[in-house]
Order: C-alpha cells, then sequence, then structure tokens
C-alpha cells in the first residue's frame, strides 16, 4: 500500500513537472514571436530602448521576455478639430477643419521613441490649431468666404510643415465648416441686400438710358426723313426748272435762225383752228365768209 502511494506521488510530480515545462515552452515560444499584421509596423524595444530598425508585415521572432514590440498603424487616419481664430478684421471666426495623414514607416520608431503612442493629442491636433490661428490671421472675414480654398491650402501647408518633423505625412486637408459671429452675418446680410438693390437701380438706369436713346435714333431717323423730303422736292423742282429753261433756250436758239417763225409757232400751239364769230344781238357774222379759199 505504502509503495502504491509513493508510486503515486511520483507520478504526480512528474505530470506537474511535465506541464510545468510545457508551459514554459509556450511561454517562451509566445514570447519569442510576433505577427505584425499588413498597415502596421512593429518598432521593437530592447530593455527600454528603440531600435532604429522597425518589423515590417510579417512572422517575426525576438528576444523573450527583454524585447518589447509596439505595433505603429501606418494606414490613413482621419482627425477632426474645432477651433476659434480671429480674423485680420478681427472678426471670431469658428472653424471644423478634418486632416487625413499617416505615419512614415520609415520613422515610426522615431516617432514612437520622441512622441510615444499619443500623437494625435500631442503634436496633430494642436498643430492644426495653431496653424488654423495663424493663416485666418492673414485675411479678413469676407476673403475667408470668397477666397476659402486658397486659406484651406495655407493651412494645409503649414501643417504638414509643422507635423512632417515627426515623421506624420499629411494625405488631406479640408475645412470643413466657417462660422461667424451674429453681428458679421447681418452685416453680411445687409451688404448683400445692398448690393441687390444697387443691382437693380442700375438695371432700370440701364433700361432708361437705352429707351431715351431708342428716342433719340427715332427722333434723327425722322428729322434725316424729313430732310430727305425736302432734298427730293427741292431737287424735283430744281430739275424741273433746269429742264425748262433748257427747252427755251432750245427753242429761242431756233427760232432765232427762222426769224417771226416764233411768233407763228406760238399761234398754232394756242389757236383751235377756229376763227372768231362777229355779231350783234339778232345777228351773227362768219369771219370765215370774208376768208377765201
Amino acid at each position: 500500500m505504502e509503495q502504491n502511494t509513493q508510486r503515486t506521488v511520483k507520478t504526480t510530480k512528474r505530470i506537474v513537472v511535465i506541464a510545468v515545462a510545457v508551459v514554459v515552452v509556450l511561454i517562451l515560444a509566445l514570447s519569442s514571436t510576433v505577427t505584425i499584421q499588413s498597415g502596421t509596423v512593429g518598432v521593437v524595444s530592447v530593455l527600454g530602448a528603440v531600435r532604429e530598425s522597425t518589423m515590417p508585415a510579417g512572422f517575426h521572432l525576438k528576444a523573450p521576455f527583454i524585447s518589447v514590440v509596439t505595433k505603429v498603424n501606418t494606414q490613413t487616419q482621419k482627425i477632426e478639430v474645432s477651433s476659434s481664430a480671429a480674423s485680420k478684421d478681427l472678426q471670431t471666426v469658428a472653424v471644423v477643419a478634418a486632416i487625413n495623414y499617416h505615419i512614415d514607416p520609415q520613422g515610426a520608431s522615431q516617432l514612437f521613441k520622441n512622441v510615444g503612442m499619443t500623437y494625435e493629442t500631442k503634436i496633430i491636433a494642436p498643430a492644426i490649431q495653431e496653424s488654423i490661428k495663424s493663416v485666418i490671421a492673414r485675411f479678413s472675414a469676407e476673403e475667408l468666404i470668397t477666397q476659402r480654398q486658397i486659406v484651406s491650402n495655407g493651412i494645409a501647408d503649414e501643417l504638414a510643415e509643422k507635423i512632417g518633423t515627426y515623421y506624420i505625412v499629411t494625405d488631406d486637408f479640408n475645412i470643413m465648416d466657417f462660422d461667424f459671429s451674429d453681428e458679421f452675418n447681418r452685416a453680411v446680410e445687409a451688404k448683400q441686400t445692398a448690393q441687390q438693390d444697387a443691382l437693380k437701380a442700375s438695371q432700370e438706369l440701364q433700361k432708361i438710358t437705352i429707351e431715351a436713346q431708342q428716342q433719340v435714333e427715332q427722333a434723327k431717323a425722322a428729322a434725316e426723313a424729313t430732310k430727305a423730303r425736302a432734298d427730293a422736292q427741292a431737287y424735283a423742282t430744281k430739275a424741273q426748272a433746269e429742264a425748262e429753261a433748257y427747252a427755251i433756250e432750245a427753242i429761242q436758239k431756233q427760232l432765232a435762225q427762222t426769224g417771226d417763225a416764233y411768233l407763228e409757232y406760238q399761234r398754232n400751239n394756242k389757236w383751235d383752228g377756229k376763227l372768231p364769230v362777229v355779231g350783234g344781238a339778232n345777228a351773227f357774222v362768219d369771219a370765215s365768209a370774208f376768208i377765201g379759199g
């Protein structure tokens, strides 16, 4: 009985030792390997010291217990920031902006070493705030509205310069909203109303001017038509007079060659071929009776 007990104790000890060995081996195996997913890199720290090189995506071996691998996301990420800034003409502007960015895989270890994994709150968000305030101060409130893309590009350039030193790459930057004070909005609305009224008045004035010009042109056309008729009538009268003068001159030249024939010509033109009849109250004498023939 005692031998059986001893045998059972030995067996139990052997099982415990084997189990402990298996656990140790598993722990060593798990501590000696790491898998890096696609879109991330592994930053290796050995006894607290960060190595310059990083682990790319895939399966890797590492020194157990003394090395730690931190996975850094290198995919495009997005952050939105709300900010308040003053324009060049001291108008308060509320801005909502969004940035798409990614971590440069080659600089992930430096970013982790110098900043850590809270780079959004430590680096990106403050840089956006500062860039917005800096660029908006260069423009008036009206220019912020009319030159929105220029303002956005200016903020994006300044932001890229600020966070680029930390190996954070700006992919895209957008101003999602500009919001001004109520006083400014009322002033803009009043200005737009005034501009619309001025445009309407200008259009009315232009219409009146065109109508006046049309009336002037019509009056000119009527005057020119009247003058043309008068000129035509004067020309016709002159032409008729010249024609008559020419005819008289021609006749005079002809008669100058025929003597008294002009008188005969006039008599022939005016006489109807009938001789005059002479008579009293009760008797008539035909003058043709005294003419032979």
